[in-house]
């Protein structure tokens, strides 16, 4: 099934947690927080950090030079209006949007990646799904799905719109960025933009649960 259909139908698909809650947490998230837990699409979801005091990031995000281009170093703002989080920003996002249910967590990279591991919580938008090009046949219904009423001239009254964050493999990867630009072009409200700048890279360097798509 296309991806844009699971998220219509509010499917998020199974996952299995890669680091699961332990009862000795050495390692909290913040001073107050040992650990976070949510709902989102049906499923309980627990973000802790790797409680090995010994723990590196895995050879996948320990690369610290890539081709630029097209691995280039992204801007820290993106576009005026859209705000850049980390990782405890992006908690509160869930808190405050994606569990209520007026946001969503977008992890903008191509499938491939997401099925290699993702932040709990998070649906799988690839980053072209966003293109308004003539060849991209799920615009429609995906700012349909998040909010979006198209209008008699052709444009679209994002008034309703949801809150949505997006990320990527991390500062050197694109795939969130132009995700976040074309919404912008289409009209999409910059104030309910957001960039999880550090991406994948980042959150694996925290030792932050990550989840395996079924």
């Amino acid at each position: 099934m296309p991806i844009w259909k699971k998220l219509l139908h509010a499917v998020i698909p199974a996952t299995i947690l890669l680091a699961g809650p332990v009862q000795a947490q050495d390692v909290w998230i913040t001073p107050d927080l040992p650990f976070f837990e949510f709902e989102a699409g049906g499923e309980f979801h627990v973000i802790e950090r790797d409680q090995d005091n010994n723990a590196t990031i895995s050879d996948a995000f320990a690369k610290t030079s890539r081709a630029c281009p097209p691995f280039c170093i992204q801007p820290m703002i993106i576009a005026d209006g859209v705000q850049t989080v980390g990782e405890v920003e992006l908690l509160d996002f869930i808190e405050d949007f994606v569990e209520p249910g007026g946001g969503f967590l977008i992890d903008a990279r191509v499938e491939s990646f997401f099925l290699a591991g993702t932040i709990p919580g998070s649906v799988n938008l690839p980053f072209n799904m966003f293109s308004a090009s003539d060849a991209n046949p799920f615009l429609d219904q995906l700012l349909n799905l998040l909010g979006g009423e198209p209008l008699p001239s052709g444009d679209w009254n994002f008034d309703n719109a949801a809150e949505l964050l997006l990320f990527c493999n991390g500062p050197w990867c694109g795939q969130s960025p132009r995700a976040i630009l074309n919404l912008l072009d289409i009209g999409y409200p910059a104030d309910r933009l957001y960039y999880y700048r550090g991406g994948m890279q980042s959150w694996a360097s925290m030792g932050l649960s990550v989840v395996v798509p079924e």
